[in-house]
């Protein structure tokens, strides 16, 4: 555009802000001068918006919006900078990731679990009246590795006092010996479902629960703890949710919403406070070892779906099955070693593909989707099979991880109009990670993981997701792996729209955002450069320099 044009219109915006003393109140904005990527495909750029009462009234060109603007509207330069919808991020923990229940945190890089007794010991001193000492971050490996039972680790610096620590991908829980009887684990106890109590050759537990046979621990510990809820509160109001704006996320779905924790009663406190800085849906945990038409009918009453609220409790959070480097994950195949000795080796479930099914039948219709945890093959081809038996047109289901997916189901995702969540930020999603595995798996699975490639152009819906705080909260490392992971990448514009209008519509908001154009609201972020003009490898370091929700500034760097 010509310079002097653009000095122009400067110079206009300018007079008419000098004009309206008022305008810092204004419920009108121009953004003017940027390079605005609006993810809507009949008009994918734009120069200028003006916002009335945080919806977009016009988006175009400089010119166009400079002769729509009244005196009273706030004028912004958004110098050239590169605006983008706000970020949707449809799989994170934000009240976990904040929550100041943990009293420690583990080096997951430490190699030798009696290197831990330190840090477990100072815990315990640091808070002689806790009723239990709870921990976080340990890598599985270190502690299948140990020269003699796990617990006894813990029992040596403690038998009166119980200690559970999560692992870091929270799929097993390390304890000591009163955790365990608190808990009710014996010589006797049988393996809960989607849950494995590992065991010495004498069948005596080890002190390592893996998947859902530790949740009851880290239910038993938090119960204990004074103020539990205040300490959610707290995290997700001083550090979860000025994260997210920090990293221009304007909506997320938290992917494990504990209700018999009262995480949903803590976010709803945080809306009823006019605190919340992000449009939320809560993703209902279904307990595996719950009875099933007790916990149906209290989801049912917890569903709560306010047409003009921040905060939707619409989704049902589920497992189909674990992880695979525990060798949970359901795998068509079984796995090359076997670390349990149970009857079969190709992984657990959480919750089978009827019970699925059953849940699906009895929640949809009151409005809930469903979110399914599926990593291995197996457990893909279930939860597309229990979708496929209860689901309806009315359902925006989706299954989140999609490690490993037989590409006889790609189409599959289309057909039943099943969303594909996947996450790859972490730089173990990269291809030259993807045979880390292969002492689980056969190699020959290792070649297409997360296939959101394959998944695209079967037409599948793809959105991406942080898993965060198993992962980096920042979209752009997501981005950035996205369209480099050669050969299952996307473009950048199909990355973009992965985490914006395609999340939006799993949401149920896409009529409202997810993309910038009349007639929705103003949720969108301002960037230090402009992803279409950097190296791919360079996506990575983007920062937000402003985060909008609904026409407010909720960020500024």
């Amino acid at each position: 555009m010509n310079p002097i044009f653009i000095l122009l219109i400067f110079s206009l915006f300018s007079c008419k802000k000098n004009k309206s003393p008022s305008a810092e109140q204004s419920d009108r904005q121009v953004y003017f001068n940027g390079k605005i990527y609006t993810v809507n495909e009949e008009q994918p750029w734009a120069e200028a918006m003006l916002v009335e009462k945080g919806v977009i009234t016009l988006i175009g060109s400089n010119r166009e919006v400079q002769k729509k603007a009244s005196e009273e509207a706030k004028i912004i330069d958004l110098q050239n900078h590169m605006v983008l919808p706000g970020i949707h991020d449809v799989h994170l923990h934000p009240l976990e990731a904040g929550s100041k229940n943990f009293q420690f945190i583990l080096d997951e890089t430490e190699t030798d679990p009696e290197n831990y007794a330190y840090d477990v010991e100072k815990a315990i001193q640091q808070h002689p009246e806790a009723e239990w000492i709870l921990g976080w971050g340990f890598d599985i490996h270190t502690l299948l590795g140990a020269k003699r039972p796990p617990v006894e680790i813990l029992d040596e610096l403690s038998l009166t006092k119980p200690i559970a620590i999560m692992e870091l991908t929270s799929h097993s829980i390390w304890c000591n010996s009163k955790a365990l009887e608190l808990a009710g684990i014996t010589t006797s106890s049988p393996n809960p479902p989607g849950g494995i109590i590992m065991r010495e050759a004498n069948g005596e537990p080890n002190g390592l629960l893996i998947d859902n046979a530790g949740n009851l621990l880290i239910d038993l510990a938090i119960v204990s703890i004074p103020g539990n809820a205040e300490k959610d509160y707290e995290g997700l109001v001083n550090f979860g949710l000025p994260e997210l704006a920090k990293n221009g996320i304007t909506s997320l779905c938290d992917a494990r919403t504990y209700w018999k924790r009262n995480h949903h009663r803590t976010w709803q406190k945080i809306a009823d406070e006019g605190k919340l800085t992000a449009r939320v849906n809560l993703g209902l945990w279904a307990y595996p070892d719950e009875d099933d038409a007790f916990q149906i009918n209290r989801l049912k009453e917890l569903y709560n779906e306010k047409e003009n609220s921040l905060l939707k409790i619409n989704q049902i959070k589920l497992y189909s099955d674990g992880i695979i480097i525990n060798t949970t994950s359901a795998m068509q195949e079984d796995y090359k070693i076997d670390l349990f000795g149970l009857p079969t080796n190709n992984g657990l479930n959480y919750f089978t593909q009827e019970r699925i099914a059953k849940y699906i039948a009895a929640l949809e219709s009151t409005g809930f989707d469903f979110h399914i945890h599926t990593i291995g093959d197996r457990g893909v081809k279930e939860a597309l099979n229990a979708i496929e038996q209860s689901g309806s047109a009315k359902g925006r289901h989706r299954l989140t991880h999609v490690e490993f997916v037989d590409p006889a189901d790609y189409n599959r995702f289309y057909q039943l109009n099943v969303t594909a969540d996947c996450q790859v930020a972490g730089d173990f999603t990269q291809p030259d990670h993807w045979h880390d595995n292969d002492e689980f798996i056969v190699p020959s699975l290792a070649g297409n993981v997360i296939p959101i490639r394959s998944l695209h152009e079967a037409k599948a819906r793809v959105t991406l997701s942080s898993d965060w705080d198993v992962s980096t909260l920042s979209p752009f490392a997501g981005l950035q792996n996205a369209v480099t992971r050669t050969p299952q990448a996307l473009s950048l514009a199909e990355a973009l729209k992965a985490y914006t209008l395609n999340s939006a519509y799993v949401m149920r908001q896409e009529a409202k955002v997810g993309s910038l154009e009349v007639g929705k609201e103003a949720d969108f972020i301002v960037l230090d450069r402009n992803l279409f003009e950097i190296p791919p490898h360079q996506i990575g370091k983007t920062q937000v320099l402003a985060t909008y929700l609904q026409g407010e500034l909720i960020f500024e760097r």
